[in-house]
């Protein structure tokens, strides 16, 4: 007993070293890859596609266990999040410590450091809030959100510095 607990700890901080979410049962829906610039990709069964920049700690979720992820928990670093649009149906989401970004089909970044998580959209909508609630807002194709501990979320339109700047983190 104490080897299999000893494999899922060295497995477990390999993948945190790694720097991606290693596909889990849960996440068996998924398939991931390498890229040149150091980015992860996942594809899914279910059209989503996740980009990760390198050394980005995330966690593919299903959380209403019908074999398809419908979440990420993001911790650090960027993601590039496709995906497809869908009538009806629970909203996908990524959850950082400060913020929740909810879609049904769009492509977004969201990018975490320290006590910030910023959300830009570059297709579709994606509606931002804090993690502990209260009044959000809804982005569209171009615009973005800083979400902090306090204070109003504000939506800009991110200048083409900014969005290179993030896009090249993520390989685009």
């Amino acid at each position: 007993m104490r080897r299999f607990a000893r494999a899922g700890y060295f497995a477990l901080a390999s993948s945190l070293l790694m720097g991606y979410a290693a596909a889990q049962p849960a996440n068996a829906a998924c398939t991931s890859s390498a890229s040149a610039a150091g980015t992860q990709t996942w594809r899914c069964d279910n059209g989503i596609t996740i980009v990760a920049e390198s050394g980005a700690r995330f966690e593919l979720k299903d959380a209403n266990r019908d074999g398809h992820i419908d979440s990420v928990e993001l911790s650090s670093k960027a993601l590039l999040v496709e995906v497809p649009r869908k009538p009806g149906g629970n909203p996908f989401k990524v959850l950082t410590p400060q913020a929740i970004a909810a879609v049904r089909g769009t492509r977004w970044a969201v990018d975490v450091a320290e006590a910030k998580t910023s959300v830009f959209v570059a297709d579709g909508r994606v509606g931002v809030s804090r993690r502990a609630r209260g009044r959000g807002v809804v982005l569209g194709p171009g615009q973005g959100v800083d979400v902090e501990a306090t204070g109003p979320l504000t939506m800009k339109q991110w200048g083409q510095p900014r969005i290179d700047a993030l896009m090249a983190r993520l390989g685009q």
